[in-house]
């Protein structure tokens, strides 16, 4: 019996002791990304094309580089299937992994981001939300670990009023637009500022929530296409939200081209299965789409002729190159901070300052590849929007093309309600913004 005892506290100590162990050589040279992504559930279809951009971009980085300046990307995925509690529950169980714990977090729900605000900021994990989450987070005085860089919902809802604008002859004065939105965190964000538009425009807008996950819509299609009939819609909608929307559209005889969706209603995935049905539909859209660019082609010989990647399935597609563009910025922000705190695992602190000090040109876009995917960011102390331009593409039944100029959102407008909102924000929290003057 004592000989067992001995046994079981010398186990015992082992198992304490292991954490301690120093970590292999290579392992202390790795820059850890985890990923939150949801390859399973109702959002799969779009999940799914994300996450293989996310992996292909680091393993090209891998590859063809060696990692950044020398020190290898590693990451994990894990399985949120867009719940918020799963993002949460993932966040906390990566987000001490590696030889410095995670280097950022890509939420990628709505819901998520908001979840993890005060988590990451009080753990020092930048949350990048491209695209989507708090508009608001682009201040950074209020929001130090928050970006969202290249645009954000707010600046989305204004460049669509924008081009919508312009196919009016400039003027939206009596027009009519309806917003179809998914009734959430994430639907409910561009509301205010179409309504500030609204005023300033002088069109009426008209709401009409759609509840999770969005394939009852025949009601609300019927009062869209037979009684209000509105010169415009607008969508905010996501996963089968979006086909099912174009499918009800079509079946009133709503015109499509009169249909524009912002980014997230937008892919192959929210088309495809309507069908003919979606033909002339469009969208936002703030990266590139096809597989003409640079970049593609490296994939192409450094991964699949390797048998290296796991994205050829949905190469190319929307949502696949959108993924690579956010690793892409991910991965410079900290290319940018090993700048100043040398080439070797940074820390999440670190990694901010490369956030708030990135400053991706064309020259460095050509550079990376990414010609034709993005346009050029400047992130600062207090901008981390950093001034990405929105597109309008459309639908021709196999691809999307693009039909508008980039278009700038009007940002002057934007800050101001940016740091209203944040103010107020940091009121509730009683949270004392940092002097980004200095």
């Amino acid at each position: 019996m004592n000989m067992k005892k001995m046994l079981l506290s010398a186990a015992a100590a082992a198992v304490v002791a292991t954490p301690l162990l120093a970590m292999p050589a290579a392992a202390q040279n790795e820059q850890f990304m985890p990923l939150l992504v949801y390859r399973t559930g109702p959002y799969a279809p779009s999940g799914i094309p994300l996450a293989n951009g996310f992996v292909d971009y680091f393993e090209l980085i891998n590859a063809r580089d060696g990692g950044i300046n020398g020190v290898k990307v590693t990451w994990e995925e894990c399985e949120t299937s867009y719940n918020t509690d799963r993002g949460v529950e993932c966040y906390e169980r990566l987000k001490k992994n590696g030889p410095t714990g995670a280097s950022l977090v890509n939420p990628y729900s709505t819901g998520i981001t908001y979840a993890l605000i005060e988590r990451a900021t009080a753990d020092k994990i930048p949350v990048f939300s491209m695209g989507y989450g708090r508009a608001d987070a682009t201040i950074g005085s209020v929001f130090p670990y928050v970006f969202t860089a290249p645009a954000t919902y707010w600046a989305g809802a204004d460049a669509i009023v924008q081009y919508i604008q312009a196919q009016e002859k400039g003027s939206l004065k009596g027009k009519k637009i309806a917003l179809v939105y998914h009734d959430s965190a994430y639907g409910k964000e561009p509301i205010s500022t179409l309504q500030a538009l609204a005023k300033q425009e002088g069109y009426t807008l008209n709401l009409f929530p759609v509840a999770h996950p969005g394939l009852e819509q025949k009601a609300t299609w019927l009062q869209i296409g037979r009684q209000l009939r509105p010169d415009w819609v607008i969508m905010w909608g996501w996963g089968v939200m979006n086909a099912t929307a174009i499918k009800e559209a079509a079946a009133v005889g709503y015109p499509m081209e009169k249909f524009i969706g912002i980014w997230w209603s937008g892919s192959e995935a929210d088309v495809k299965p309507a069908g003919a049905a979606a033909k002339g539909y469009k969208s936002a859209q703030f990266t590139g789409t096809g597989t003409g660019a640079p970049i593609h082609a490296q994939i192409r010989e450094q991964l699949f002729a390797k048998n290296m990647g796991i994205g050829k399935d949905t190469f190319g597609e929307v949502l696949y190159n959108r993924g690579l563009v956010n690793a892409a910025i991910s991965v410079e922000a900290v290319r940018t901070a090993q700048g100043k705190f040398g080439n070797k695992p940074l820390t999440g602190e670190q990694i901010q300052w490369g956030f708030e000090n990135l400053n991706i040109t064309q020259e460095t876009i050509d550079k990376l590849g990414l010609t034709g995917l993005m346009s050029p960011i400047k992130l600062s102390c207090n901008d981390h929007e950093g001034g990405g331009a929105v597109v309008v593409q459309q639908w021709d039944g196999k691809n999307w093309n693009y039909v508008s100029d980039f278009i700038k959102p009007r940002r002057e407008m934007l800050t101001k309600m940016y740091e209203a909102s944040a103010m107020q924000y940091a009121k509730e929290k009683n949270i004392t913004p940092r002097d980004c003057k200095m």
